[in-house]
């Protein structure tokens, strides 16, 4: 059986519409040069019947278990979760550009899934990735982290905001850096790039900054964070060592920890680390 037969049979089995295999994007090709493509079951949809008994049926049809999609990005290798990251991306994209913004009529996909085009006006949509700053603030011998309170308890992270338009990248990181903690950069230097998922396509742009000699008091922007601080050389090794899960201590407060090896905040920070300790004396 061809696995558009056997798609076309599970589909049938849980009272799907086996049209919907249109619905596809491609996300990538095997070794083998075989054609992985991505289809959204729809089984959290308000208007799916019910979701949880069909989540519980397909589990066991397919030997496997439902996981939130972050936790699932953090658990996965990099290659995986790459391909994981661009289908929830693509297939959002497409949920979200039905109609044309300018004659108001629904656009068509094509086969892969790369755009949409309107049959009306014969305008072609894109999908498009918003740029975000994800800036690594160090004094020198110290880094900023911060924390919002949609965080999991006792993560901090980087800054990050989105480009405004107008911007470069430097411009953005000045400003984010400055609104967000209240300092002022002196220099940055551009690390890596990463496509992000959340909450709508985001090419997150990394960089390391270093605010201006004795201007280190942070002024933390509420609306914005929940906390932010400067930390030791020793506090974030230490933190990247430390292995999860990251249970609650006994006076109530959770150990200071730092996001997945797979986030591109990890990285930046892991780097740091490695230059500070390539550079201290007792090295």
């Amino acid at each position: 059986m061809s696995l558009k037969h056997e798609l076309e049979r599970l589909l049938g089995k849980f009272g799907q519409d086996t049209q919907r295999i249109e619905d596809s994007v491609l996300i990538g090709c095997s070794e083998q040069h075989q054609a992985w493509f991505a289809l959204d079951l729809r089984l959290n949809s308000p208007s799916s019947i019910n979701a949880s008994l069909q989540k519980l049926e397909m589990e066991a049809e397919l030997k496997g278990s439902f996981t939130e999609l972050r936790k699932a990005l953090f658990k996965l290798n990099i290659k995986d979760a790459s391909l994981l990251s661009t289908a929830w991306a693509l297939l959002r994209w497409h949920d979200n550009h039905k109609f044309c913004s300018r004659s108001g009529q629904p656009t068509k996909k094509n086969m892969a899934g790369s755009k949409r085009v309107c049959p009306s006006n014969k305008i072609i949509y894109y999908p498009q990735m918003a740029p975000v700053v994800i800036t690594l603030v160090s004094d020198g011998t110290r880094c900023l982290l911060a924390r919002q309170s949609s965080f999991p308890e006792g993560m901090y992270s980087a800054l990050a905001g989105f480009c405004d338009i107008g911007e470069s990248l430097e411009e953005a990181v000045r400003r984010e850096v400055a609104e967000e903690v209240g300092l002022e950069v002196e220099s940055l230097q551009y690390s890596a790039s990463q496509h992000w998922p959340f909450p709508s396509s985001s090419l997150m742009i990394a960089c390391h900054a270093v605010v201006k000699p004795g201007q280190t008091e942070i002024q933390v922007n509420t609306r914005e964070l929940e906390a932010a601080a400067w930390f030791s050389l020793d506090e974030v090794a230490t933190a990247l060592r430390r292995k999860g899960p990251y249970a609650q201590e006994q006076d109530g407060t959770f150990p200071f920890w730092l996001p997945p090896k797979l986030a591109i905040a990890h990285q930046l920070i892991k780097e740091w680390v490695e230059k500070q300790s390539f550079s201290s004396p007792s090295a």
